[in-house]
């Protein structure tokens, strides 16, 4: 739900935030990315959103996973952005959050050993059913 909310505020960001933010002046295409980014949160909480009723353990893991490396390799971009363009005190909080929120899902995927979404699985014989 999160990533629902950070979207749907990317999407509806007023012209003139976004204006403050670009130091006073306004950049179209800076605009409609952050929009398509606002875009691609909405798609990305509705998933995990979805994802909850799943009972497949391994494929919660997979989705934490991606989920993980997604926010990860994001606060990197961020943080590679603040130190080689005109330092931005946005950034920095963007590249905290960034990192918590990957943080906490590396930790329900990593921690305890990896254990943490318990996966569960009926034994099979080795007949193949026709």
């Amino acid at each position: 739900t999160v990533s629902l909310v950070f979207g749907v505020i990317a999407i509806l960001t007023p012209h003139g935030i976004i204006r403050s933010l670009g130091g006073g002046s306004y950049n179209h295409s800076a605009h409609e990315v952050f929009r398509l980014y606002g875009c691609l949160r909405v798609a990305v909480g509705y998933i995990t959103f979805s994802v909850r009723s799943v009972d497949d353990g391994r494929f919660r893991k997979n989705i934490c996973e991606a989920l993980f490396f997604c926010y990860m390799l994001q606060a990197m971009a961020v943080l590679r952005a603040q130190f080689t363009d005109k330092a931005n005190p946005i950034n920095w909080i963007a590249i905290i959050l960034l990192t918590v929120i990957g943080g906490a899902y590396g930790r329900f995927r990593f921690g305890a050993g990896g254990d943490m979404i318990k996966v569960y699985e009926l034994p099979q014989n080795n007949k193949v059913m026709r």
